[in-house]
């Protein structure tokens, strides 16, 4: 029997139902740190710190998009809230230009930027159609590629090992593990195959010498990052600048996940419910920025579970919350996963980073492009995002603020897109610009009003 949005079960079923999540979106949620981390040149004891310190915070923003905290924050649905890939790369840009306290530093403030701006944005939700978050949504996936990329084949190309074929061939190991396990696997099973390919992928990777658990050994039982793990904040304006224009992007993407679970547990999305959901993602670049985290933002692949499952108890999320904030305080289990093999995560991550892709390009299908300009908008906007990635120096003889503003692919795609939609479609939320349907996704209804009927 489905359970419907505000139904609870018994305890034991909840845990079961709620582990069941966790399972869904732990890799996804883990591979933020380790691309970070190893991109920015950290060593695996100070990965594992971040790892950490994102499922702490994922926990406690999921626990509170399932609970809710008064008329402020959470949107009372069965959501679970996770690091966005969205982030890695400008993060890696800021690092490199100004260092870890500027990542945070900046994360922060667009943590308060988004709970400013949640329920302005939720009024203006119509200025992302999916002419523009797919845009957006596309690039994310194929800048991170490369990402994924260098992981297998080694940063260093110096190294004795750079693009070695035993590292390329474990990769290849693990691909085809994942697509094993997505063809003959399933229900709940399918939904494994990158966990699988990580731990098979590793299991291999131990007579090769690339496994280091080192860490793992030294690391406590129980405990918590220390806050500012990398010392004051700092807020270089282009830094601030760059993450203010990710939780937008952010803000996209969640609104597009909420909508559908709404569709799918039958509540009734108001603006005031939508602010809520959205100040959450808000609430993580504060949490983040302060406890060595990432942003957040509404893991697609659980709104595939609750597909799936016809399990629609917000309550469930709210106990997988609970289990992420378990996990975020065992240091020892970070520790564990820092130590995979950069060839296994690069891997998985390229897996999981086209599939952002793709995600994508089916949100573009939505789009109208005959007898609009919708074609050439996404033609430019993905071409000129995506121009740093392939020639990194291209902004070089800019102001340094420049190189991390435009040189972030998903930075400059998102203003490209919004802009050049605002100026062809003028913002409309018609077919032709882009919604995909001619009525609002979110109903208005008064706050108050809305408060009051939340489950």
């Amino acid at each position: 029997m489905p359970e419907k949005g505000g139904q609870r079960a018994g305890v034991g079923r909840l845990a079961v139902l709620g582990l069941q999540h966790v399972l869904v979106m732990y890799t996804g949620c883990v591979t933020v740190p380790l691309v970070f981390g190893a991109a920015a040149g950290l060593d695996a004891a100070t990965i594992a710190v971040l790892i950490n310190a994102d499922l702490l915070v994922a926990g406690v923003v999921t626990m509170i998009q399932g609970a809710g905290v008064g008329r402020f924050l959470g949107v009372r649905m069965p959501v679970m809230a996770g690091a966005a890939f969205t982030a890695v790369t400008p993060m890696i840009l800021i690092a490199g230009e100004y260092g870890l306290q500027a990542v945070y530093g900046s994360m922060l403030a667009a943590g308060v930027f988004g709970l400013l701006i949640a329920y302005p944005f939720a009024k203006a939700v119509r200025f992302f159609p999916p002419l523009v978050s797919g845009v957006v949504i596309t690039v994310v996936g194929l800048a991170l590629i490369g990402v994924g990329v260098n992981l297998v084949v080694g940063n260093d190309p110096k190294a004795a090992d750079h693009a070695a074929p035993s590292r390329l061939a474990l990769a290849a190991f693990v691909v085809v593990v994942i697509l094993l396990v997505a063809r003959f696997g399933r229900g709940f099973l399918a939904q494994t195959g990158v966990l699988l390919g990580l731990l098979a992928g590793t299991a291999v990777a131990v007579p090769l010498g690339l496994v280091d658990f080192s860490a793992a050994r030294t690391a406590d039982w129980i405990g918590v990052s220390a806050p500012f793990h990398f010392g004051a904040p700092e807020f270089p304006a282009v830094a601030v600048l760059s993450m203010c224009v990710v939780m937008l992007v952010l803000f996209a993407e969640s609104t597009a996940d909420l909508i559908a679970v709404a569709e799918l547990t039958g509540k009734r999305l108001t603006t005031a419910d939508m602010a809520r959901g959205l100040a959450a993602d808000g609430l993580s670049g504060v949490l983040g920025g302060v406890m060595n985290a990432f942003l957040d933002t509404v893991f697609a692949q659980n709104v595939g579970l609750v597909t799936m499952t016809k399990v629609r108890s917000r309550h469930v999320a709210t106990v997988a919350g609970g289990i992420l904030v378990a996990l975020g305080l065992v240091p020892k289990l970070g520790a564990l996963v820092a130590g995979l093999p950069q060839p296994v995560v690069g891997a998985a991550g390229l897996v999981m980073f086209a599939t952002v892709a793709a995600v994508g390009i089916g949100t573009l299908r939505k789009v109208d492009f005959d007898g609009t300009h919708n074609l050439l908008i996404v033609a430019v906007s993905i071409g000129v995002g995506m121009a740093p990635e392939v020639a990194p120096d291209l902004y070089s003889r800019f102001p340094e603020g420049v190189g991390i503003a435009l040189g972030s692919p998903v930075t400059s795609a998102t203003l490209l897109a919004f802009g050049l939609n605002l100026a062809f479609n003028g913002g409309s939320s018609r077919r032709g610009a882009g919604t995909g349907t001619g009525r609002a996704p979110v109903s208005e209804v008064p706050r108050e009003e809305a408060a009051a009927g939340s489950p």
